[in-house]
């Protein structure tokens, strides 16, 4: 991987991050690096109020835990790149094709770990 691969990538996934972190703000806020506490709501209002701010909060809940995964590998991916093993497998160590890091920046395992518990796996 060139150093000028390695840059587009800690480019893009800073930007990424920036926007995760921007979304995850709307509704939640950061407690640590990669963990965000969705608002609960006030409860000042009316009953009937009270119950779809209640049912508001339990449906962000999901899209906050997603968006903390995506987060996380965002950050877990310029780690590594500041360590200067962006790129390695977290499974086999092996390196993750150029191919595949232009797809998913911040992909963890290489195609063939990605597949070993996954359908793809049975059809290869």
């Amino acid at each position: 991987m060139t150093p000028d691969f390695i840059n587009q990538k800690k480019e893009y996934l800073l930007n990424k991050k920036k926007e995760l972190e921007k979304e995850l703000s709307r509704f939640a806020e950061k407690t640590s690096k990669d963990n965000w506490e969705t608002k609960y709501p006030q409860m000042n209002s009316p009953e009937e109020d009270k119950v779809d701010e209640t049912e508001e909060y339990e449906n962000i809940l999901p899209v906050e835990r997603s968006l903390e995964e995506k987060l996380k590998d965002v950050n877990d991916a310029l780690e590594k790149i500041e360590k200067g093993e962006y790129g390695k497998c977290s499974e086999c160590g092996a390196m993750i094709s150029e191919d595949r890091l232009n797809v998913l920046p911040e992909a963890r395992t290489c195609d063939i770990c990605k597949c070993k518990d996954s359908e793809c796996a049975i059809s290869n």
